[in-house]
């Protein structure tokens, strides 16, 4: 059995200063950005506004200065995200980069990959998408089929991607790939850096129930990458892309997916008498997400430390899904409200989208079924 705890969060310099300077930062950028919009949170892609963040040192935060980083410390870093995170912004275009791509590339990566990639991501300039998932395998990654094979000069890949959000706007993908024997569920697969403007990699739109086309199919057709593309050891990508996953899993937006709608409610209540019903929905909620957040701080201090807390992400993942996909329940009983994507009021559009988006919550970055595994495995049940 794991040792299975949540240490505290660590300590940081005094992060008022800075809360108050990213609030003042997004009152200015985001003062025309309707509610139907902010709802996207890390979903709204917006390149511009990822080059400003760039600019202000608000990615990269905890990287080493000499790739661009800025040496501050992780507590900080989750000032900004959540800060962010919260008023809705639209993170989307530097979010996987900065959330595990860079931290990937700053273990693992070669010096070359460091110094290239690194300072590129901390200017919001450089994009990445993931390439994990593929078709009849979801969240399954030791089902993985696409391969790579030594040939002349480098690797030669075949396979697809799915559900690779925005890879039609990103520059680069991380490949986790089958480079060894297929009866080597775990020892036979590797990662690498793939610029996806080389030949033979087609790209094609998913629509989602809510009509947005973030998601896609990523078909590679006998592409070849150049040795220096592999990251990490050869037959490394098991545990390599099960470190970054606790990045992926645990970070605060696991839980405020729908915090916008979650502040639409409290301004529908406000107008109101206010019934036992509405006080303790409100509360209850609000316990949660003070538990999620301590939570998920005291990963952010794990992986800072050079952990590999991936038992502890995928709980915060898992209970996080579930709040998120409450809260526009709860609003519904709370609220006579008809969700539409298309309405005027702010809070009927919002809760269209929140709805329309909900079950996704519990399948992107691993399935509820195979959190719970990995769970049940760390406490020693199966």
């Amino acid at each position: 059995m794991q040792d299975f705890s949540f240490p505290a969060p660590p300590t940081a310099p005094d992060t008022a200063e800075l809360r108050a300077e990213v609030r003042d930062f997004l009152a200015t950028e985001l003062a025309d950005y309707p509610a139907a919009k902010r709802i996207r949170s890390w979903s709204g892609f917006d390149a511009d506004f990822s080059r400003k963040l760039g600019q202000r040192g608000w990615i990269g935060m905890t990287w080493p200065k000499e790739y661009g980083g800025h040496e501050r410390s992780a507590i900080e870093r989750y000032v900004v995200l959540e800060e962010l995170l919260a008023a809705g912004a639209p993170v989307a275009a530097h979010w996987i980069a900065d959330r595990q791509s860079g931290p990937l590339l700053l273990k693992v990566g070669t010096e070359e990959q460091k110094r290239t990639i690194l300072p590129r991501i901390a200017a919001g300039e450089y994009f990445f998408c993931i390439g994990m998932s593929e078709p009849d395998s979801g969240s399954d990654l030791a089902a993985v089929r696409t391969r790579a094979v030594p040939v002349e000069g480098g690797w030669q890949v075949n396979g697809t991607k799915l559900w690779t959000t925005y890879a039609h706007h990103a520059h680069a993908m991380i490949l986790y790939c089958r480079t060894g024997s297929a009866d080597d569920r775990h020892g036979g697969t590797s990662q690498f850096l793939v610029d996806l403007t080389i030949p033979g990699i087609t790209i094609r739109p998913i629509a989602d129930l809510s009509g947005a086309r973030h998601f896609n199919e990523v078909v590679f057709e006998d592409v070849i990458l150049p040795h220096s593309a592999l990251i990490g050891p050869e037959g490394n990508g098991w545990a390599q892309v099960m470190s970054e996953l606790a990045y992926e899993r645990s970070g605060p937006e696991r839980f405020l997916s729908t915090f916008v709608l979650l502040v639409e409610l409290v301004r529908a209540i406000s107008g109101q008498s206010s019934s036992d019903m509405k006080v303790e929905a409100l509360g209850r909620l609000g316990a949660h997400l003070v538990v999620l957040r301590r939570l998920s701080r005291s990963v952010a201090g794990m992986l800072q430390n050079g952990s590999n807390p991936a038992l502890q992400a995928a709980v915060v993942k898992d209970l996080g899904a579930i709040v998120e996909q409450e809260i526009p329940e709860i609003v519904q009983q709370l609220l006579a409200t008809e969700p539409d994507l298309r309405s005027s009021d702010s809070l009927s559009a919002v809760l269209g989208y929140a709805i329309l988006n909900a079950p996704a919550f519990s399948l992107r970055g691993g399935t509820r079924e195979i959190l719970r595994g990995i769970i049940a495995r760390g406490l020693g049940l199966r």
